[in-house]
This record gives structure tokens, sequence and C-alpha cells, in this order.
């Protein structure tokens, strides 16, 4: 066994679309990605999925709900952390994950991890995503629930839209719930 890792393969859009033809399926054309948790493990996936999405040549938007909501509001998407208290993959027990400290300091390994990888930090990822092209959502209900307003978020929220919006501008595409 080889103690360098091999990179994947790189495969541009057109050969995932050569090969979804070849196998007769339709490729993917768009996405929408709803983000429901608040915390960084909750909030990742789905800006990951969305910016590969937009790598790709894939048409996307991400609509925020619930406490997915602190991704896009000013005063907390900078302050976000790993959620501890009973997170099965940390394999930490439930009363450790509750010390005082240890989700602050799980948050900022994490977050050296993810800068050696050259993932960005929350606020400056939503921006990418942003200026991608992908519009970026608020769900009315839980900003209305919550008491917020769009003054609450930052720029780059295009709207905020009820559920009913969200499907007419999903229609047609792929659903991905994180």
């Amino acid at each position: 066994m080889s103690d360098v890792l091999e990179q994947p393969e790189v495969v541009d859009q057109s050969e995932s679309v050569r090969q979804a033809a070849d196998n007769g399926e339709e490729p993917i054309k768009k996405v929408s990605v709803i983000i429901s948790k608040g915390s960084l493990e909750g909030i990742y996936p789905g800006l990951i999925m969305a910016n590969g999405a937009r790598m790709e040549g894939i048409e996307a938007n991400v609509f925020f709900t619930f406490f997915g909501l602190d991704a896009i509001n000013k005063s907390k998407n900078g302050k976000v952390k790993v959620s501890t208290v009973g997170n099965p993959g940390l394999h930490l027990a439930t009363m450790v994950g509750g010390l005082p400290g240890v989700s602050s300091m799980v948050t900022k390994k994490l977050a050296g991890e993810m800068e050696k990888l050259d993932i960005p930090p929350i606020p400056e990822f939503l921006e990418m995503i942003s200026d991608s092209g992908a519009p970026l959502y608020g769900c009315k209900a839980s900003v209305d629930l919550f008491g917020l307003s769009k003054d609450d978020f930052i720029p780059q929220v295009d709207d905020i839209i009820t559920v009913g919006e969200f499907y007419d501008y999903a229609a047609g595409g792929q659903i991905i719930f994180t």
C-alpha cells in the first residue's frame, strides 16, 4: 500500500454528460439545496453540494430554513460551531460533548483542517456560491417564526420566499435536503 493518496480523476461536465448519455441516463441539469441545520456540520454539506453543482455547470439554488438561517444571518454566520452534544460522528460521550469549551475546541480543530483543504469559511463560501450565479433564499415561514426580516441577512440573499415559491424554483430539478 502506498503512503501517497491518489487524487481522484476530475471529469469535466462534458465527460459526465457523455457518460450519462452512454448509459441512457439524463444528466442532472438543476439542483435545489435545502439547508435546515445551523451547525457547521449541518451547513457545509449543502454549501459543498451547491458549489459543486455550479462548478459543474449545473443550475443551483439554495433554500435556508429553520436553524439553517444561521448560515445567512449577518450576526451569526461567522460564529457557527460544530454541534458536539449527541453527535455520533464525533465519537464523544454526550456528557463530554456538553462540557464548556468542547464545541469551540472541536470547531477550531475542524476549521483548521478545512483551511488546509482550502475550504472557505461560511461567509466567503456563500459569497462564492452567490457570485457563481446560484440564488440564495430564506424560508418565509422560518423568518416569520424567528421574528427576522431581510435586513437580518447577508446581502447575497436574493429573497425571502414561501415553500410554494421554492417548489416553483425547484421545478424540473433534483432537491437535496441537508
